[in-house]
């Protein structure tokens, strides 16, 4: 996601749960909403959201709130849902399979164009997406595509987001515990849900509170 305003990091991976939540309230009727039944919303203290939407301009009007349908707008040509973003995945295991057959169904912007395994899976079909050969990498053109999922294995997850690289890609979320070490200027996103739940067990044994932790 990128904006035409620099916002700094905490800032930028909140606006995507905005958005979602303003399309939630939208699609209920509600037409206008105050930064502190927002923050209800979104578990985003009021002044955070506040401190958040001013990096973006001036969308909200002292005693009125925020407008629902144009704040909506503004946030879906920040986070450039009007256009489709296509998205590779690399990994075709079981993980890799449900990403495929879910594909982001919710979320017609984005749609996973493009996947890669090893040879037993070369040549099939998952949900639509044709799975390309892993080495198919070191050749292809991927400058069309917006970023790449990597499901792979940790022994190979170095190697192959640098293929990934090489084939044109900036960006990658990566769900692999492996911490990948890449050229400046290449975004990643760590998802490793083993990291996670140990923190959700953590937090749930030494009594934080939910909402903060």
């Amino acid at each position: 996601m990128v904006t035409d305003h620099q916002v700094p990091q905490a800032t930028a991976e909140r606006l995507p749960l905005y958005y979602q939540s303003l399309q939630h309230l939208a699609s209920i009727g509600k037409n206008r909403i105050s930064s502190s039944e927002f923050s209800k919303v979104v578990q985003v203290d009021s002044t955070t959201i506040r401190k958040d939407l001013s990096y973006l301009g001036a969308l909200g009007r002292k005693g009125y709130g925020y407008d629902v349908g144009h704040l909506l707008d503004f946030l879906r040509k920040t986070l450039y849902q009007d256009e489709l973003s296509k998205v590779m995945l690399i990994g075709v295991g079981n993980l890799g399979t449900a990403l495929l057959n879910y594909n982001f169904l919710k979320n017609n912007n984005t749609k996973i164009v493009k996947a890669y395994d090893t040879d037993r899976k070369v040549g099939k079909k998952i949900a639509g997406t044709v799975i390309h050969h892993f080495e198919d990498l070191r050749t292809d053109d991927n400058h069309d595509i917006a970023a790449a999922i990597l499901t792979v294995p940790a022994s190979q997850a170095q190697k192959v987001a640098e293929m990934v690289i090489h084939s044109g890609v900036n960006g990658i979320l990566n769900f692999t515990p492996v911490r990948l070490s890449l050229p400046s200027g290449i975004y990643v996103r760590h998802v490793d849900m083993s990291v996670e739940l140990q923190a959700l067990i953590y937090s749930l044994n030494h009594g934080m509170e939910g909402k903060k932790a």
